[in-house]
This record gives structure tokens, sequence and C-alpha cells, in this order.
């Protein structure tokens, strides 16, 4: 019996609380995951999502393809197929799905970044090509997470992460013509060093209810800033628990570099893996070690969250869902679905 078929069927619901140094950490579980002989069929899924109709979106990277399956979970079918041409994939990233049932993907053929928005039906809304970036790109594992990477789609707009514009965050319409920058970088000390400065303000934008976005930095201390519809700071807050603190203490003040198809680029390593926004408007932080802090609307830390399925998980996609009547949280790796709330 595989591993994933255990996650899949005998699923534990509800969350446990177990002691991390001093640190009270919520143990959740999954209710539920898309089976195996389902899961079975993806050869690398990174994104999984869910439609306010109950269809579930995967993009599996490796087959370069856009997954539909049912709410039943009993079928699977390719909605947006590979290929080079505007509506196909190639090489794709990132999945963001709006709350009006259209969902935008980033991809890069011939290495040069692209974003398309497409229907619920996979039919292609509209495409765009980015410029050559001038920016380090942050890896984790295979993945790409900034630039295009870094996409947020809000349903009308894409938010991008593109420091190298002066900015934190650019703000594009749905034909890619950027309507507002938002964010000063954050002072690093390596502002000699651009490449450095560039990498230290590599980061996640994500959309609010209230027209503002959050700004999660990925890399060097970490923090995450509160931006108004008007592009004004409201707050910044560190993120911080003894989870942390050797990392902190310990942050270097010189990177080694690597020569990359794009460039020779500082190797600065990430400490924040993903983040999203809950539908009540609380932000979720996935951290490098295998634990999620989550923080309410002022930016107070109010939870530590640690996800257990088959073994301890370390998210690199979050997408939550209200469908089954309550929230509940859409992980990968691993497709599983965990409850929101502590039960």
């Amino acid at each position: 019996m595989s591993l994933r078929f255990i996650g899949a069927c005998s699923l534990a619901s509800g969350a446990v609380l177990v002691g991390v140094g001093h640190t009270p950490v919520e143990r959740l579980r999954p209710v539920d995951a898309l089976p195996a002989h389902i899961c079975g069929q993806f050869r690398e899924p990174i994104g999984f999502a869910q439609l306010s109709t109950g269809q579930y979106l995967v993009l599996d990277r490796r087959a370069h393809t856009v997954f539909s399956v049912d709410q039943a979970r009993t079928h699977v079918e390719r909605l947006v197929q590979v290929g080079l041409d505007k509506g196909e994939l190639l090489q794709p990233g990132v999945l963001s799905l709006a709350a009006n049932d259209t969902f935008a993907v980033s991809d890069a053929p011939f290495a040069q970044e692209r974003i398309q928005i497409f229907f619920d039906s996979g039919t292609r809304r509209g495409a765009f090509m980015r410029p050559v970036r001038a920016a380090p790109r942050l890896r984790i594992g295979p993945l790409i997470l900034s630039g295009a990477g870094s996409l947020h789609y809000t349903g009308t707009s894409v938010l991008l992460n593109e420091p190298e514009s002066g900015a934190l965050i650019a703000e594009l319409d749905v034909e890619g013509k950027v309507t507002r920058r938002t964010g000063s970088l954050r002072p690093t000390g390596h502002e000699a060093d651009r490449q450095v400065h560039l990498a230290l303000n590599l980061g996640l934008p994500i959309g609010t209810p209230d027209d503002g976005v959050l700004f999660v930095f990925q890399t060097g201390v970490p923090l995450f800033r509160k931006y108004s519809a008007d592009g004004r700071l409201e707050f910044e807050r560190h993120i911080e628990g003894p989870e942390l603190d050797g990392y902190i203490q310990t942050l270097p003040t010189s990177w080694p570099t690597r020569e990359t198809g794009d460039g020779t680029h500082p190797l600065v390593p990430p400490i924040v893996r993903t983040a999203a926004l809950s539908s009540e408007g609380d932000l979720w932080v996935s951290l490098m070690p295998p634990l999620t802090y989550v923080y309410d609307q002022k930016g107070n830390k109010t939870r530590t969250v640690s996800f257990n399925a088959a073994g301890v998980l370390s998210p690199t996609s979050l997408f939550f869902s209200t469908v089954s009547g309550t929230e509940r949280i859409l992980v990968m790796p691993g497709c599983y679905e965990f409850p929101a709330s502590p039960q």
C-alpha cells in the first residue's frame, strides 16, 4: 500500500497541540485529499486550487499542463495543454486562481517569462510576455519563485515582485501594462552591491480584500509589510519565533555567486517557501523549517501550524477554499486538504 493511498484514504481530522521548545504548535492533519489513482496521473504537480463549482485545478510542471479534476475526485481532464502557442504552456511556474474563477499561470517559453490568464473552461482570456529580468532569480528546488514566479492574480490585475524597477511590487492589467508600482525597497546594508541588494528584496505580493497589498520578504531578515490601496505603508512586522532564532542570528554578510542562463547572481537562500491569505484575512507564511506562522489582519502572530499527513509537510503551495462549507487549505505537495480552523 502506498503512502499516498494511506494519506488519501485514512485521514484523521482535527488539530493536535504539541510543544516545540516553548512555542505551542498546532499539528494539523488532512481531512481529505485527491486519491492515489488520480495523483498517479500527475508527473510533478506544483499547484492545487479549487473553483467555486468544486472543480479542482492541478498545475503539473513536468507535463506542462493544467489538469481539471471533478469535485467527486473520479475524473481527470487536460484543461490547458503543453505547447508554445498562446493558450498553451511550457515550463510553467505558478498557478494563481482568483475569486471570480479565472486563473493565471506563469511559464517561460524560450526562457522568456510569460503570464497567461484563463477562464475556468481553460479558454485563454489574455497573455503577455515580460521583459528580460535584471534581478536575481530565487529558486527553491527546481521552481523559480521570483519574477513571474511571484505571480499573484486578483481577477482583474496581476501582482509581481520586481525590485529591479525600484519598487517591490508591480501591478499590471490583464494585457500586461503596468498600472502602478508599490513599496520602497528595504535597506539591506548592501546597496553598493546591486545584485545582493535586489536579492534581499525578493518576495511574494498578495492582494488583500481592501485593494491593498501584503508583501512577504522571502530572503534576508524575514518580515512582511502591508500597503494600502493608495500605496501607503500601513505596517511592517518581523516574522520571528524560536524556530527562526538560529537562522536570524547566523545571517551571512557575503554570498557566493553562480553562473546562470541570465547572468551571474548571488546565492541568497530563502527562509519563506510560500504565503497565502485566508478568507478571514489571515496571512499564512510557510517557512523553510516545516512550520507555518499565521498572522491576523493587524499583523499579530496568532498561530504556529505544522502540516502532517504521511509525514511532516513543508508546503510549497497554499490555497484556501470554502466550497465544502468550512474553510479548507489545499496544500502541495500531496494534493491534501487541511482544516483552516482549530478543530
